[in-house]
């Protein structure tokens, strides 16, 4: 097993063979701790605007959250919102980019992070239409506000509001997005799916109970797991349900989460499956969102943005 460290800009490594049986739901295991405690002070100096102006917005990447704003502003590609129908309940408010593009486009899914649907996770979706792709991310908050809003309307209540969602939750309003996407006329029926933080973990938990999945992209989330003796391992009966190839982008000074990759990968191996991890050296938690910060999460950001588009395209031709 051989985990890709990433010092500079890098080709795409090897990947291990894939074999996997389809699989229609899954319920995984939770953390009895909030695993991502304490990340509001990280999104506070994310978007704090003297670390948002020290570096220049790099337009080959997704922006810094502090750039969000006036990227979508300045994008020439059609975005809109859309309610997507769920089977019950309130529709699913999404975020819709198209691509220019003459030919039809495969469809990646966003899953926002543990603090809801913002500018920011537009601005990744209008990153990925820039690439060719129709991105369709949706606020997984829907009718989880005030009056049936979503992230907008509950304020500083997001993050409690995000725990009352099961895995389940998230891929029932996945595979409606999916399906909505399936249905455009300018789709051609490939589904992939990215997801930041919390959203990492959504896309890996999406990848279990998906089997028409293209590929997951994770960034910084963590696998399911269950309790062993007294431990808390990585589920590999979970694992096993996986058929889509699978990528992962991690910081290197993120122990908490970049711990998880190594048994993550033997269990991969061990089970036949695709799972091409990367770890950024010296980029925190969350540098795509928060570049910005230094010069190490500005480096990850730009190495891996480049190896994630390559893997999609190859996934979802």
């Amino acid at each position: 097993m051989r985990i890709a460290v990433l010092t500079g800009v890098a080709g795409i490594a090897g990947m291990f063979a894939l074999a996997a049986a389809p699989v229609f739901a899954q319920t995984a295991a939770r953390p009895a701790d909030d695993p991502h405690a304490g990340h509001a002070m990280m999104d506070m100096a994310q978007t704090a605007p003297a670390v948002a102006q020290a570096k220049p917005d790099n337009p080959a990447i997704p922006p810094d959250n502090g750039a969000s704003v006036d990227r979508l502003k300045a994008s020439p590609r059609h975005g809109e919102w859309v309610d997507i129908k769920m089977p019950s309940g309130p529709a699913l408010k999404s975020f819709v980019v198209y691509p220019e593009r003459k030919d039809k486009a495969p469809v990646v899914l966003v899953i926002h992070d543990i603090f809801g649907m913002g500018d920011w996770a537009r601005a990744v979706g209008d990153s990925l239409a820039k690439e060719g792709f129709i991105a369709i991310v949706p606020d997984l908050l829907s009718g989880k506000g005030p009056n049936g809003g979503g992230t907008e309307e509950l304020g500083q209540g997001v993050g409690q509001a995000i725990r009352t969602l099961t895995p389940d939750d998230v891929n029932a309003r996945l595979n409606a997005a999916k399906a909505y996407g399936a249905s455009l006329p300018a789709a051609n029926g490939k589904t992939a799916v990215i997801g930041f933080c919390w959203g990492g973990s959504g896309s890996i938990n999406y990848a279990i109970a998906q089997p028409e999945l293209s590929a997951s992209v994770i960034y910084y989330g963590t696998p399911p797991t269950k309790t062993v003796d007294g431990k808390q391992v990585v589920d590999s009966d979970l694992l096993a349900k996986i058929k889509a190839p699978v990528i992962g982008f991690y910081g290197g000074n993120d122990a908490r989460v970049t711990s998880t990759v190594e048994p993550t990968a033997a269990e991969m191996k061990k089970l036949g499956k695709i799972y091409e991890p990367h770890v950024m050296e010296g980029a925190g938690h969350g540098f795509l969102k928060g570049q910005a910060q230094n010069d190490a999460n500005a480096k990850a950001a730009v190495d891996a943005w480049p190896l994630t588009i390559a893997f999609l395209k190859q996934h979802t031709k």
